[in-house]
């Protein structure tokens, strides 16, 4: 496991996601930016991109997206 928090996080989101390409966006000035999740399996999500400022909304994010998901498999219940 890395030891550097924000490449932690990365991890545990890619373990957590794994239908999702999930990584750091690079701001022009080559900080690093937001965080990214491309989804590559439809069943796990309904956007195909979500961008949020740090790891923890983009948990929430996915989490939502995962429900959201479900709902739609399940008819919109």
């Amino acid at each position: 496991m890395p030891t550097n928090p924000d490449a932690q996080a990365l991890h545990r989101l890619r373990a957590d996601f794994p239908a999702y390409r999930v990584w750091r966006a690079q701001r022009y000035d080559g900080l690093p930016g937001d965080w990214v999740a491309t989804l590559h399996d439809e069943s796990a999500g309904i956007d195909p991109t979500v961008i949020r400022d740090n790891a923890i909304t983009l948990r929430e994010a996915l989490l939502d997206e995962r429900e959201r998901a479900a709902q739609h498999r399940n008819g919109g219940r």
